[in-house]
């Protein structure tokens, strides 16, 4: 009796943790439903079939910790182990949180359903509206132009301070560099000698010019003899 009441205990265990991993795969399927930033204004057929195994699966759950519960309960007191109470609590532990997590995940859908029917309503409110009345809905149109001009005209100011605020940087930048550069020039006129330096390297250069000119020029005029 024992051997069988044991074997049947595993068996039962067994497929409740089966159902259990099969929850969890429905809940991800489920989930992405709940998950998307535009929820369609009814269910799609994908939708109501995992729901519907989602609430059999639960059933199927609630049956079996049944029937574990009343296999426990035919146990006597000195065959029955703490172990089994805390695997059957256990699995209604998880059955609960499924069951609350169904709800959560129904109650999003519907939040986000309301939220889409709603603008639905209102956009075809407006719509109704518009066509009973076109004068009003010229009048929307030529708001809604103004509003686009208005917003085109703050974008062309903000890049136009932007600009002026890159010139004004810039003219900051040249009378710095003007400032230490007469710095640097009124400093060195005050260094005895540095005049004449500066004066002998400019010579030298004016000089390098002239031979490297008449070096070109000389080789420009046997081009031309040898041709």
């Amino acid at each position: 009796m024992t051997s069988s009441t044991g074997s049947g205990w595993a068996q039962l265990r067994q497929q409740a943790r089966s159902l259990e991993t099969q929850t969890e795969t429905l809940f991800h399927t489920y989930s992405q439903f709940a998950s998307l930033s535009n929820v369609p204004p009814k269910p799609t057929e994908e939708e109501l079939r995992v729901e519907a195994e989602l609430k059999d699966i639960l059933e199927r759950r609630e049956a079996l910790i049944a029937q574990l519960s009343r296999l426990l309960d035919s146990e006597s007191a000195l065959t029955s182990s703490a172990l089994k109470q805390n695997n059957l609590s256990r699995h209604r532990e998880i059955l609960q949180d499924h069951r609350r997590e169904l709800s959560r995940l129904k109650a999003t859908l519907t939040d986000g359903r309301n939220r889409a029917n709603l603008l639905s309503n209102v956009r075809s409110d407006i719509d109704a509206y518009r066509s009973s009345n076109p004068s009003a809905a010229e009048a929307d149109y030529m708001l809604d132009e103004r509003r686009r001009i208005d917003n085109s005209h703050s974008m062309a100011d903000s890049v136009l301070s932007q600009a002026y605020a890159v010139n004004e940087s810039f003219g900051f930048q040249r009378e710095t560099l003007g400032n230490i550069n007469r710095k640097i020039v009124g400093a060195a006129s005050q260094i005895p000698g540095i005049n004449s330096l500066i004066g002998r390297i400019g010579a030298k250069r004016r000089r390098d010019g002239i031979i490297l000119g008449v070096f070109i020029a000389f080789c420009f005029l046997m081009l031309l003899f040898f041709r």
